[in-house]
């Protein structure tokens, strides 16, 4: 009778991650963030997951009287954590903010320059939300959320998490579309229109 062959283990591959990162716009990205974009768009689904999970929870324990008063933390919680991740990983995945249906018609250096400034003041914006989001959250270390004394800074602590993610994102994106232009082949697809020189 013959053995099977011993399996033999290999180092994981990115692979996995690459299910969970968007492939448009693939040349302003660096592959080195894709994990961290497959991470972001996984704590989206459990933050909306437990934000879902807790307001049904919370509706269904009102409804039968006997209310779990601290489902409305954690669901104040999700949402928070979850609109803030998202809002990053919008902007590594080029779905946030940005002013597509002008820019995606133009070519050359006209879209370079709308695309760069577009990537800047988000970038503005992403710094002012980290720089801010510490000074508040130190703050929020001495307000305490009722019943269970919960600091505020678990809710307003990932504002300048936030911040600092898009703030990598956009220089990201800065640095590629600048050195290799923001066009990519998903641009081809345009709807009602030539591209505009």
């Amino acid at each position: 009778m013959s053995t099977p062959p011993a399996r033999v283990s290999t180092p994981p591959d990115f692979a996995v991650y690459r299910t969970r990162v968007i492939q448009r716009h693939r040349h302003l990205k660096w592959k080195a963030l894709d994990p961290l974009e497959a991470t972001l768009m996984v704590l989206c689904g459990v933050c909306i997951s437990g934000f879902t999970l807790g307001v049904g929870l919370d509706v269904l324990t009102r409804t039968i009287g006997h209310p779990w008063l601290w489902l409305q933390q954690a669901t104040t919680a999700f949402f928070a954590w979850g609109a803030f991740i998202g809002m990053a990983a919008a902007t590594r995945r080029n779905d946030h903010i940005y002013l597509s249906e002008i820019t995606k018609r133009l070519r050359g250096p006209r879209r370079t320059t709308i695309e760069t400034f577009n990537r800047l003041v988000v970038l503005v914006v992403a710094g002012f939300m980290a720089w801010f989001g510490v000074k508040n959250a130190l703050l929020d270390l001495g307000s305490f959320r009722m019943p269970w004394l919960i600091p505020l800074t678990v809710y307003t602590g990932i504002v300048p998490i936030a911040g600092v993610l898009i703030m990598l994102f956009s220089v990201e994106q800065i640095v590629n579309g600048m050195r290799a232009g923001y066009e990519g082949p998903e641009d081809s697809e345009l709807q009602g229109g030539e591209p505009v020189e």
